[in-house]
């Protein structure tokens, strides 16, 4: 293709052709076509989007690999056309669909960021000939290394100046990092498939994905799992609390659009199994923390007689869970030294000694002493977290209460 230095709406158009009431293009010999693949809210247990994607034929009508025509080697002015050709043939096609709610999401190539306003504008002229509005529009924005990021929060903003609506897309893949979605500030968040074949092979990252989600929310961005395969990935993807979910699971892209496939109907036993499991599991951890709990009011009745913490303790450390017990003011301030019991190891890894000696610490910012302060002589329980006095995972109960020093907070850590 000759290079065109205004890839404008009619040159797009002379690559396209009419196949009953959809748009084909054609570039490079091969046939292109729209394909949709479907994106659920996880709440409403319906479709809200579709993700447009291309499937491409040979002069021969064989498929050809999306990843392997998209990967040829192509000058600028061909990267913008095919980039280009490929979103005007998705907004024509997607108008056919009785569908005047719901998303479209679209992919823009990062080469067209970098140098897409060299070949004059199109997006916005595109829309308004074809009568689609931008705010049912999501621009996917691959996580992809360009040396300026200033060509990225412009092309974003240019697209929010329209109307649309911005997704980062394959986020978590090799270079992905939290300086763009703070700097972009997405409307929507993909998480790379990656997510979930790490998180099957390990349980610790599957532990962690939650937190994610929970970050990429308080920065203001909804969040989808893309990628789901299995039963077990829809899981981990209902237990991460993300928004919404993309897979072969929930749905295979379709090309015949006037003949989409049947919804997915599984949501309900999805629901099911998970709320289930949780249910199990929440029962468990509750009969453990009963069974510390009588341990943990033991030792605090003695402490309340006037026992020292060492003989208050001793029932508890009777428990191989427990790892060390300690005292704290209300002003938050450790009194005296942390108890570590005989037989724990992982908090007496000496590489963290240098955080072993809790005496006179403040522990003020914990949730569980404010909690504890907040509740007197109310046993608070935490969920797992990351201590600091061994860098591991514990669990702590806690509980303010009256003794004849004064007002204080018990606290127990329990080894995860």
């Amino acid at each position: 293709m000759k290079t065109n230095l205004n890839i404008n709406l009619p040159f797009i158009r002379q690559w396209t052709q009419k196949q009953d009431s959809y748009l084909t293009g054609t570039m490079d010999n091969h046939r292109l076509s729209t394909t949709l693949q479907p994106i659920y809210s996880l709440a409403h247990k319906r479709i809200v989007g579709y993700e447009a994607l291309i499937r491409i034929k040979d002069e021969a009508s064989a498929p050809v690999s999306p990843d392997l025509f998209f990967n040829q080697e192509r000058s600028d002015g061909q990267t913008v056309h095919l980039d280009r050709l490929c979103r005007y043939l998705h907004i024509h096609n997607f108008k056919t669909l009785n569908d005047d709610i719901n998303w479209l999401f679209l992919n823009v190539s990062p080469k067209t960021i970098a140098c897409g306003k060299a070949y004059g504008s199109f997006f916005k002229e595109m829309l308004e000939a074809l009568d689609f509005p931008a705010h049912r529009v999501v621009v996917e924005v691959v996580e992809h290394p360009l040396d300026d990021i200033s060509l990225i929060m412009k092309t974003v903003e240019y697209y929010k100046e329209l109307g649309c609506l911005i997704a980062i897309d394959d986020f978590g893949a090799g270079h992905s990092n939290f300086d763009r979605i703070w700097s972009l500030k997405p409307d929507i968040v993909k998480l790379d498939r990656s997510f979930l074949t790490r998180a099957d092979a390990d349980q610790d990252i599957r532990d962690m994905l939650p937190g994610i989600v929970t970050l990429l929310h308080q920065a203001g961005a909804l969040v989808i799992m893309e990628g789901i395969e299995t039963r077990a990935q829809a899981l981990t993807a209902i237990e991460s609390d993300v928004d919404f979910v993309q897979g072969f699971f929930f749905g295979r892209p379709y090309t015949d659009l006037a003949h989409p496939p049947e919804s997915f109907q599984g949501f309900s036993s999805l629901m099911e199994q998970f709320k289930t499991e949780a249910d199990i599991t929440e029962a468990r951890f509750q009969e453990g923390i009963q069974r510390f709990g009588r341990l943990f009011y033991h030792a605090a009745d003695r402490v309340k007689c006037g026992d020292s913490l060492k003989e208050a303790c001793q029932g508890l450390f009777q428990a191989p869970e427990v790892i060390r017990c300690y005292q704290v003011g209300t002003d938050g301030i450790q009194i005296g030294q942390t108890l570590v019991a005989d037989t724990c190891t992982t908090c007496l890894d000496k590489r963290f000694r240098p955080l072993e000696d809790a005496k006179s610490a403040d522990w003020f910012r914990r949730h569980y002493l404010k909690r504890a302060i907040f509740h007197p002589e109310q046993l608070q329980v935490t969920r797992p977290y990351l201590s600091i006095t061994g860098a591991h995972m514990c669990i702590t109960l806690s509980m303010k209460f009256k003794s004849p020093s004064g007002d204080s907070v018990l606290c127990c850590d329990l080894e995860v």
